[in-house]
């Protein structure tokens, strides 16, 4: 067993560190397109450039191991299986699982690894990456203006553009905005187009724009009336205008790391789990002071005027205890203070609402309606508010329950795999990077795209954060356990020779029966 064991291992780890450089590449291949149009033409050196790399290598790592263990393991058992290795292991009296023992340990302290991994190394690499791309984001001012949006980049300039060719860099309807004076908006520059270069030095930015006018308005004198008032301004026409930029920090410079550390993705367990609790604690509260001061101030606000009106009535008993006057004539306004408050009282409790809205007159009726309208519209827009807010603090809350669970699902995902792929591999017995990688990317397809879902519903608060994140286990797991099973009893269900031999049985019996 023991030369077994060691030759099952020997098969498998090559393939394994294989696949895994394999796998790491293609996402890492994914993560640079993705991110392509913010490191193209900023002129970094190789070693920034080689950095980010790194450290988005290291933070696809927990991604890749599934997919490095999927395919090594269908690739492993399948050449067994096409070398008629595993048919002699079996007739030996060696069983399947006993054979997938080792690896199976194995498989298990990779997960467990995977796990360390995700918890220590991962918030670490997450927060190089995402303090690196911000830095690149921030570092050529003229490739960050988007098409429809303002941008406040350039100290004292708003610039909006309408639509940018990204091949000619040929800007169209362009406004430019100058508040270097503080001022507002009373200085713009409209154009029809544009280019945006930055100077050899990279010290500063040239604007040059074509067909447009300037239009600036000038201050004048206070008038005493509002319709004196004249509005002077200046308005200049031009063909050709070339603006000029100073730019200062256009090196590349490094931001603090510390602005991005209170991000869940930078956290590991223990700091997501003491972050949850306390956006928990501060979301329940704000709920809590909520329900109160809606109660108090929109539902129940007949008890609560009539609350203000006690209180009113302790605080002149003390002001009256207080007066130096007469004991008859304090006993007399204490006595006719008390009167008014519990005629009020009592006249609140006998009458009804009803009623004494109807003997209303019509106008008093129609402030009444329109103070009852004016509360309730407050009501609602505060209501609409704090419901906003609310959404807000549950999904911030959701989202550091599912980067809590993700730790967890990946590293058990490796599990997962491994017990789809090898009893796959051992059933299909095709080896090499064919068969194997096909059935392994649309595996890991399928098991990416169910991910994304769960996540976005469990963000979305549609599915629990745990049953949103360990969803793709949920479903792959027991296809993983119906291989094995299908596997140790040498089922043909996934060889093609059985269902062409099925097919060609069957058309031979209709020929017959029509002959």
């Amino acid at each position: 067993m023991k030369r077994l064991h060691k030759f099952i291992l020997k098969s498998y780890f090559g393939p394994l560190v294989a696949t895994f450089f394999v796998s790491l590449f293609i996402l890492l291949m994914q993560f640079l397109w993705k991110y392509i149009d913010e490191l193209a033409g900023k002129g970094l050196e190789w070693t920034i450039i080689a950095e980010l790399i790194l450290y988005a290598s290291a933070r696809l790592v927990p991604m890749a191991l599934p997919l490095a263990i999927l395919l090594s393991s269908i690739m492993t058992f399948g050449n067994l299986g096409e070398n008629f290795e595993l048919t002699a292991i079996k007739s030996a009296g060696v069983s399947l699982q006993k054979f997938m023992t080792p690896l199976i340990f194995l498989t298990i302290l990779i997960s467990i690894g995977a796990f360390y991994y995700s918890d220590y190394v991962i918030p670490y690499t997450n927060l190089k990456t995402g303090a690196l791309i911000y830095d690149v984001r921030n570092q050529r001012p003229e490739l960050q203006i988007k098409e429809g949006m303002f941008y406040n980049g350039i100290e004292g300039y708003s610039i909006k553009i309408a639509k940018k060719d990204y091949k000619t860099n040929l800007l169209q309807n362009i406004m430019v905005y100058d508040h270097l004076d503080n001022k507002n908006n009373v200085k713009v520059t409209v154009a029809d187009s544009g280019y945006m270069n930055m100077t050899d030095d990279e010290q500063s930015l040239i604007l040059t724009l074509f067909n447009g006018y300037t239009y600036e308005e000038i201050n004048e004198a206070k008038a005493k009336r509002k319709k004196d008032k004249t509005y002077p301004h200046r308005r200049q026409n031009f063909e050709k205008q070339v603006v000029v930029f100073k730019i200062t920090g256009l090196d590349f410079s490094r931001t603090d790391e510390d602005l991005f550390r209170n991000n869940y993705q930078m956290f590991n367990l223990k700091q997501l789990k003491y972050a949850k609790d306390s956006l928990i604690i501060a979301y329940n509260k704000q709920i809590n002071k909520f329900s109160n001061t809606t109660i108090s101030s929109n539902y129940f606000k007949k008890e609560a005027l009539l609350k203000n009106q006690k209180v009113h009535k302790k605080s002149s008993t003390k002001n009256i205890n207080k007066n130096k006057r007469s004991k008859k004539k304090t006993q007399a306004n204490l006595k006719t203070d008390t009167t008014k408050t519990d005629s009020l009282l009592i006249k609140s409790q006998i009458f009804n609402l009803d009623s004494i809205f109807n003997i209303q007159k019509s106008r008093a009726k129609t402030e009444a309606i329109n103070h009852a309208l004016a509360y309730a519209r407050t009501a609602q827009n505060r209501i609409n508010s704090s419901k906003k807010q609310f959404k807000r603090r549950a999904e911030r809350i959701r989202r550091h329950q599912i980067e809590w669970h993700r730790k967890f699902a990946l590293s058990f995902s490796c599990l997962v795999f491994f017990f789809i792929g090898a009893p796959f591999g051992a059933i299909i017995r095709k080896g090499g990077f064919g068969t194997p990688v096909v059935v392994s990317v649309l595996f890991f397809i399928l098991y990416y795209v169910i991910m994304i879902s769960g996540e976005k519903f469990a963000r979305e608060g549609v599915l629990l954060p745990h049953i949103g994140m360990w969803l793709p286990s949920f479903i792959l797991l027991p296809l993983g356990i119906f291989l094995t099973y299908k596997a140790t009893t040498d089922s043909v269900i996934l060889n093609s020779d059985s269902y062409l031999l099925f097919f060609k049985n069957l058309f031979n019996k209709i020929f017959k029966k029509s002959n």
